[in-house]
């Protein structure tokens, strides 16, 4: 859902300001005006920029599941696989790796 920002008509005036806010809408039903959370105004919807990413659907579920896991970690079971041991399928074709020094 899209986020329609306003600013409050009565910012300025009285010796306070109120700040910007923004509204998470369904798309289209945005009203021209809102009332001030902060103080009761009303509040006239301004026009921003899109909030447009170039970024790919693989690239905003490593996102979304980055800061998912911030909050909610995962539960880990057991420690995994032993340091010492390779995973298998690590196996690289690109003829420049050969160049690179191998461990002992």
């Amino acid at each position: 859902m899209p986020l329609y920002a306003y600013r409050c008509a009565a910012s300025g005036s009285a010796g306070f300001t109120c700040a910007d806010f923004e509204v998470q809408l369904a798309m289209g039903s945005a009203p021209a005006s809102l009332p001030c959370p902060v103080c009761g105004a009303p509040s006239g919807r301004r026009f921003t920029a899109p909030n447009l990413s170039r970024a790919s659907s693989s690239a905003y579920r490593l996102i979304e599941s980055t800061r998912r896991s911030a909050a909610e970690p995962d539960v880990v079971r057991s420690p995994g696989p032993l340091s010492g041991t390779r995973p298998a399928g690590n196996i690289t074709t690109n003829p420049l790796h050969r160049k690179l020094p191998r461990p002992d």
